[in-house]
């Protein structure tokens, strides 16, 4: 009951209440010349320093979600859920360069989001429109899965209800709330709040790590307590280590997942707001400090094994619900002030990703497709507007989800969404470096590789939850006549076949002597730095006219 819960609910209530003042207040942060301006309301003016964007981009990218289902997946399978330690670890020096070039030529030409370089790139407005799609749809499942995070702290609470409206009546709240603020802030609002957020979460995370091991006898029977529950399991040897067949979807998982995190809308929204290149490569080099938290928060799912914790029912009944894990850990290992914080962290960690992702995918519409297609003669003001309405309408769609469909629905789409992203990854990053790839290959490569990841996708089934199609992102080799157990990841089948598709048609293309568009960027645009002058007065220009340098 929540009556058992006060102090915690107390205190999880005033530090929301806090980050929403200050999300409100950001309005008024850095005192924007004019917010009636995607510059301005969607990538803050593009004047962000170091610490701020080091809190925004890790904001964005180690999430509400983050915090409770990376410890849930290792508490229910082991080793095979530290997966996402290596992959937010190879990333950082992957971009390194790709990202400055991408700052570089975005803050020449004035692009607001991925799909604005690609059409004047490759001079194709079909190609910038998958891109910016794409970008939608991969976004989308992504802000209900924060609600996912906030939902397992209100049910640990006790915050909860019969009906389906009382149940997440908190939780539509909180985002009508959220959508308030971002409304009027736009990226300060999230950009503002970080700084809470992830001082709270670094707060309790280093707390944790230090009490809680000394509290269950030490990491020796930590360890020795997990791998007792995986021997006991059917599938024992699948546990704090991973078995033979496990190791190709370990390592295909994590480097697909690592080439997909910086093609998502949100992290390129943050990277595009930094104030010069100088920032991107400190922040390159310093994210990893997050990377380092994560691996310890993934450690609580061990943990909460050794305290004999356990998650609370799920939505369906015989179900439990895993994703309560970590909040149920802090509930019962610690006082009620302390798990009051923890609750917090994870609550606004929810509300900095959600924010950033709904402002990217606004961005994305207003850009490339209302922009694009219904008002090319939109002026700045016209574009702000409608990326507003626009991130409402996101909003509005990922409550839908929590509230009308099964969360685990949200989840698989999720999974979805990270095959589907990695589709534009020739497009976008390989773009930054060539020119070589037909537009029209492009375009093969992409329905290609998104034609074949949905049906492998189709193909994954789970006999453990009854699920026969769509029920993971691990296909078994076997289905391609391997006479093998191990699976693969569907991402990096997927955008292979995508880049061979573009590579032999773009010959074919280039050979047949098939017009290829007029490429509106130069060498040096990619490198370009605060205070060289754009190719543009503005941001707002009409997509063509990038091709028509200002004197």
């Amino acid at each position: 009951m929540w009556r058992d819960h006060l102090t915690e609910i107390i205190i999880f209530t005033v530090l929301f209440l806090l980050v929403s003042a200050m999300g409100f207040v950001a309005a008024r942060w850095r005192a924007p010349r004019d917010m009636a301006h995607l510059d301005e309301w969607g990538l803050g003016g593009r004047s962000f320093g170091g610490w701020i964007t080091w809190f925004l981009v890790g904001g964005d990218l180690y999430t509400a979600y983050t915090f409770v289902a990376v410890p849930a997946l290792i508490f229910g399978a082991g080793a095979a859920g530290f997966f996402a330690v290596p992959y937010t670890i190879v990333i950082y020096p992957m971009v390194f360069l790709v990202l400055c070039r991408l700052w570089s030529v975005s803050h020449r030409h004035g692009f607001v989001t991925p799909a604005d370089f690609v059409r004047s790139r490759f001079d194709s407005p079909i190609l910038a429109l998958l891109v910016a799609i794409t970008g939608i749809v991969a976004t989308m499942p992504y802000i209900a899965l924060q609600l996912v995070g906030i939902e397992a702290v209100l049910k640990t609470m006790g915050v909860t209800g019969d009906s389906a409206l009382a149940r997440h009546l908190p939780i539509i709240i909180a985002f009508a709330i959220l959508a308030a603020y971002t409304y009027q802030s736009g990226l300060r609002a999230p950009a503002l709040i970080a700084f809470v957020k992830d001082s709270l979460i670094y707060v309790v995370i280093l707390v944790a790590v230090i009490y809680l091991p000394h509290k269950l006898g030490g990491w020796s029977s930590i360890f020795d307590a997990a791998d007792a529950k995986f021997q006991a399991s059917p599938a024992p040897g699948d546990g704090i280590l991973l078995n033979a067949n496990n190791q190709l979807q370990y390592v295909t998982l994590a480097f697909g997942s690592a080439l997909a995190l910086f093609l998502y809308p949100h992290s390129i929204t943050g990277v595009l707001a930094s104030r010069n290149r100088n920032v991107i490569k400190r922040n390159m080099s310093a994210l990893p400090a997050y990377s380092l938290l994560l691996g310890l928060i993934a450690l609580l799912g061990y943990m909460a094994i050794a305290a004999k914790v356990t998650p609370l029912p799920g939505a369906k009944a015989g179900s439990v619900d895993t994703n309560t894990i970590v909040p149920r850990l802090f509930d019962a290992q610690f006082p009620g002030w302390f798990a009051g914080i923890a609750y917090a962290a994870i609550g606004i960690g929810a509300l900095v990703p959600a924010a950033i992702m709904s402002i990217a995918a606004a961005n994305l519409f207003t850009r490339n497709i209302y922009k694009e297609y219904l008002r090319r003669d939109a002026a700045p003001a016209q574009e702000a507007n409608v990326s507003k309405i626009a991130s409402l309408v996101v909003k509005v769609g990922a409550v839908a989800c929590i509230v009308f469909l099964d969360p685990q629905f949200s989840i698989d789409l999720q999974l979805i969404g990270g095959v589907i992203i990695l589709q534009t990854l020739p497009a976008v990053a390989l773009g930054l470096y060539t020119r070589w790839f037909h537009r029209g290959a492009l375009i093969a490569g992409w329905v290609a590789g998104m034609a074949l990841g949905m049906w492998m996708l189709y193909q994954v089934a789970n006999p453990a939850t009854g699920k026969k199609h769509f029920a993971g992102s691990a296909f078994p080799l076997s289905e391609f006549g391997f006479d093998t157990k191990k699976t693969i990841y569907v991402g990096i089948v997927a955008v292979l076949v995508n880049l061979v598709v573009a590579a032999l048609l773009t010959l074919v293309l280039r050979a047949v002597k098939v017009a290829d568009g007029v490429d509106a960027t130069t060498p040096g645009d990619y490198f370009a730095d605060e205070g060289d002058p754009r190719v543009t007065p503005g941001p707002a220009r009409d997509a063509d006219s990038a091709r028509e340098p200002v004197a």
